[in-house]
């Protein structure tokens, strides 16, 4: 058996304690020390090292949430990454449901979303724009914010890039993207833009930060401007205009 001692809580800023423990220490120990600590200070952190899963399983069941990833610090005479996981004295408890759920929140998976509009004017050509920072053009868009709607996210970054105001419609299109030149996966979710006069692009004010050009463009244009992926994804969505119901696809397949 183990002697709870022999887990160590240093004091490592004003009111933050650092907790370590050795390999095989009961997770009961570790909870009763980081309840301690709560005591005296108003954080208690762990660093654990990311291919120690046990650490990691302990870290969290002693009620301390994953906070995330410090790269390249100083371990003795090692750099290393270490996974930072902490308790804030008013953090609710883990045994509190609302305090359950958000200590499983702080390790679950999360994915990113995007949300893309697909915007036509009345020869059926796609409004694509051209990103300042990849050569090759996509619909416009962008990342679904936190706690934000997706269908609402596509409105905003539209009118963000382009300055158009476009109510996003139903959607057509959920677009699994694997991981990809250095992004991690993806949902790409397309929502239906309507269909416009093509004098829309006279409206457009480019955020020049992110948006080169704008254009309605046939489906080859779209196919020789586009990643393969990305020619596939606006296919695969003007097929289910008015089909019925949105489609699943993975990498516009």
């Amino acid at each position: 058996m183990t002697d709870p001692a022999t887990v160590r809580v240093t004091t490592v800023g004003q009111g933050v304690a650092r907790v370590e423990w050795p390999e095989g220490q009961p997770i009961e120990d570790v909870q009763a020390a980081v309840v301690a600590a709560l005591a005296e200070h108003g954080r208690v952190e762990a660093w654990v090292d990311p291919d120690d899963h046990l650490a990691q399983r302990i870290a969290t069941w002693s009620g301390l949430r994953r906070e995330g990833v410090m790269r390249g610090i100083t371990i003795g005479e090692e750099i290393a990454d270490r996974i930072v996981y902490a308790r804030l004295a008013d953090d609710l408890p883990a045994h509190e449901p609302e305090g359950f759920r958000a200590l499983l929140n702080s390790f679950l998976p999360r994915k990113r979303a995007i949300s893309q509009l697909l915007v036509r004017d009345r020869d059926g050509r796609v409004l694509l724009c051209r990103l300042t920072y990849k050569q090759d053009w996509d619909l416009p868009g962008g990342v679904v914010e936190v706690g934000e709607s997706p269908q609402l996210a596509v409105a905003r970054e539209v009118e963000e890039e382009l300055a158009l105001r476009i109510e996003a419609g139903p959607l057509l299109l959920t677009d699994w993207l694997p991981p990809w030149s250095g992004w991690d996966d993806a949902l790409c979710l397309v929502f239906d833009g309507g269909e416009h006069d093509a004098a829309l692009l006279d409206d457009v004010v480019r955020q020049e930060r992110e948006i080169r050009d704008a254009a309605f463009c046939t489906v080859e244009e779209a196919r020789e401007r586009c990643a393969d992926f990305t020619a596939r994804r606006i296919e695969s969505a003007l097929a289910n205009l008015g089909a019925g119901g949105p489609s699943y696809t993975e990498s516009g397949r």
